[in-house]
């Protein structure tokens, strides 16, 4: 049975606002416990979210779930796997790459600097990173994804429109009042 659009989207920005929290996270506990520079918020906005990551989970959903399902084959030997790391090394190092104009175009710089990893484009993207968000990004589609849609389709309608609309009026609360 299809889902109603509605519910669709009530979903998808669940997931958006999970990913990004979980985007947020990983990257205070990088600064604090891996790199032991102190704290800082690594959001654009005030909240404890990293919206780069829930617009990037999006779009590997989108992108590459269905790659995810196909089992394509070189020989006996399944690839599937392989394609589906190269497809999100590909995806979110042009995110990232995009998402570093679109915060200089609009707050003057970009919140990180690789210009000390080798391969790098302009210290906005380098090929450690995009490899670690390889690996995080096969995490993700293949362990958190999956838990987290059972968990949602457990959930009644009304507990998924009244999660998602109290997280939708927060994050509309914080982006107004951080923007201005």
């Amino acid at each position: 049975m299809k889902q109603p659009v509605q519910k669709k989207f009530a979903e998808y920005f669940f997931y958006f606002i999970l990913y990004s929290f979980i985007g947020w996270v990983y990257e205070v506990f990088l600064e604090v416990v891996v790199y032991r520079w102190g704290f800082s918020n690594r959001g654009v906005l005030f909240g404890p979210y990293c919206i780069i990551y829930g617009a990037g989970a999006l779009i590997l959903i989108f992108t590459l779930g269905g790659l995810k399902k196909k089992e394509i084959r070189i020989g006996r030997l399944c690839v599937t796997p392989l394609l589906v790391f190269v497809g999100i090394v590909a995806v979110t190092t042009v995110l990232e790459l995009a998402g570093s104009y679109i915060m200089e175009l609009l707050y003057g710089e970009w919140m990180w600097d690789y210009t000390r990893f080798p391969f790098n484009f302009q210290g906005r993207i380098a090929l450690n990173p995009s490899l670690r968000f390889g690996v995080g990004g096969m995490i993700f589609l293949y362990v958190f994804q999956p838990l987290f849609i059972k968990i949602v389709s457990r959930w009644s309608d009304r507990i998924l429109y009244t999660v998602s609309g109290i997280l939708a009026f927060l994050f509309l609360i914080d982006a107004i009042f951080t923007l201005l």
